[in-house]
C-alpha cells in the first residue's frame, strides 16, 4: 500500500470507497494503456487526465479532461462541448507547471479547488468503476464513476470520437 496521498485522504474524508493500485513507475514512463495492463484493469476503464488550454489563454481557466486510456482527445469536439472557439493541448512542461504534478500522475482529485474546469468523457457513464491517477505516478485509484463525478463536479462532455481506439498514452 502506498503512503496516503491527498486524493486518498479526500476520498476517506467524504466516506467514498476506493481501492489503491500501484505499479512500478520508477523506470521508463508508461502510457495510460500500459498502466492499465500493469494494474490488471481494462484499458477502457482506466482514464488519463489531460491538461487542455483555451486559446487564447486569457479566455478562461485550463481544463482537465479525463478520457479512457486508449483514446485521444478530439479538441474540436471538446471545444464545441465547452462553447469555446479553440483549444490546444498543454505541452508536458506546461501541464506539469500548471498542475505541480508529473505527467502520468495528474489527477483531478489532487487538483480540486485549484482553478481548473474538470470534464469527463461521456463513455465513462457506462462504467460502474473507473481507475484514475491518485496524483502520483505509479498509484491509481479505483472508485465509482458517480462518486468521481459528484466529488469533482466534472462536466460530462463528448471529448473523443466514439469509433476511435488509438493509444494516446
Amino acid at each position: 500500500m502506498p503512503e496516503k496521498l491527498n486524493s486518498m485522504r479526500l476520498l476517506e474524508s467524504r466516506k467514498i470507497a476506493y481501492a489503491a493500485k500501484t505499479y512500478d513507475a520508477s523506470g521508463e514512463f508508461h502510457s495510460a494503456t500500459e498502466a492499465a495492463a500493469l494494474i490488471g484493469a481494462p484499458a477502457e476503464a482506466v482514464y488519463k487526465t489531460l491538461v487542455v488550454l483555451r486559446d487564447p489563454p486569457k479566455s478562461g481557466k485550463p481544463v482537465l479532461v479525463m478520457i479512457a486510456s486508449p483514446r485521444e482527445v478530439d479538441l474540436k469536439l471538446l471545444a464545441k462541448a465547452l462553447g469555446e472557439k479553440k483549444l490546444r493541448m498543454a505541452s508536458q512542461n506546461e501541464a506539469e507547471s500548471l498542475t505541480g504534478l508529473h505527467v502520468g500522475g495528474i489527477s483531478a482529485l489532487a487538483l480540486l479547488n485549484r482553478g481548473f474546469e474538470i470534464c469527463i468523457d461521456e463513455p465513462a457513464l457506462a462504467l460502474d468503476q473507473i481507475h484514475i491517477s491518485a496524483g502520483q505516478r505509479g498509484v491509481d485509484l479505483a472508485l465509482a464513476v458517480k462518486d468521481l463525478i459528484a466529488l469533482t463536479r466534472a462536466k460530462t462532455v463528448r471529448a473523443t470520437k466514439s469509433e476511435e481506439s488509438v493509444d494516446g498514452g
